[in-house]
């Protein structure tokens, strides 16, 4: 049984009840994941598609729609959308701003602690920012989102479950990712937060009807010219 749990990942038999346990309480199969070094490259790629498929399906259940309701409401309402993030979440940031603009809200993303704080004391009621943040305990984010609250702005916060980022936001989206982002670079949970940003993207594009798509269409044409002919 010990050999068992161990070829599993498992410190113990003990280790692999406390997974299981975990495993039954999120509605995900136990299944380990972790890469060792004598993996095939074939076994490496399987394992972290494997991880990332997982991830998702769990975000998906952890979301709260009335959470959600309310974001897409506020973005929808916003007079200028501001997207702040730092190291991988700022990259998170930026996709979120690139989405948005092509739905034709004023958008921009910043990634330096600097720029956003200073950003953060021009916002007025009626401006949102997006703040994103892997762990939630990034201290020049969360001042940044204090100022934005202090200047009157809505704060979406896409951040883990029960961080001090989230506890500030007006509305906070928060993830339960099984990633120990204070070793690692985010990947799983980046992921997460993309596809958070994709769903709040839908949502807004839902509610504006017909006319979005003649907007989406005209950008789309103005891409033709920089296509190698014949691949359009």
């Amino acid at each position: 049984m010990i050999r068992c749990c161990r070829s599993l990942g498992c410190n113990g038999f003990a280790d692999f009840k406390m997974r299981m346990a975990q495993s039954l309480a999120s509605g995900q199969l136990f299944m380990h994941s972790d890469v060792s070094p004598g993996d095939s490259v074939a076994e490496m790629a399987a394992k972290v598609f494997g991880k990332a498929a997982r991830t998702l399906l769990q975000v998906r259940s952890q979301l709260d729609p009335a959470r959600l309701e309310t974001a897409i409401a506020l973005l929808c309402g916003a007079r200028r959308v501001e997207c702040y993030g730092l190291g991988s979440s700022g990259i998170v940031a930026a996709d979120a701003q690139h989405k948005l603009f092509r739905l034709g809200f004023p958008s921009v993303a910043y990634s330096d602690a600097h720029v956003h704080g200073m950003a953060a004391t021009m916002l007025r009621p009626g401006d949102v920012v997006l703040a994103f943040s892997a762990s939630g305990r990034t201290v020049d984010l969360i001042s940044s989102v204090d100022l934005a609250r202090e200047s009157g702005a809505d704060v979406i916060g896409i951040t883990a479950l029960g961080a001090p980022l989230a506890a500030r936001c007006t509305v906070a989206l928060e993830l339960l990712v099984d990633e120990d982002t204070d070793i690692y670079t985010p990947m799983t949970t980046r992921l997460a937060q993309l596809t958070v940003v994709d769903t709040l993207v839908v949502g807004m594009a839902l509610r504006q009807g017909p006319e979005l798509l003649t907007r989406l269409q005209r950008a789309k044409d103005s891409l033709r010219s920089k296509r190698v002919r014949g691949f359009e």
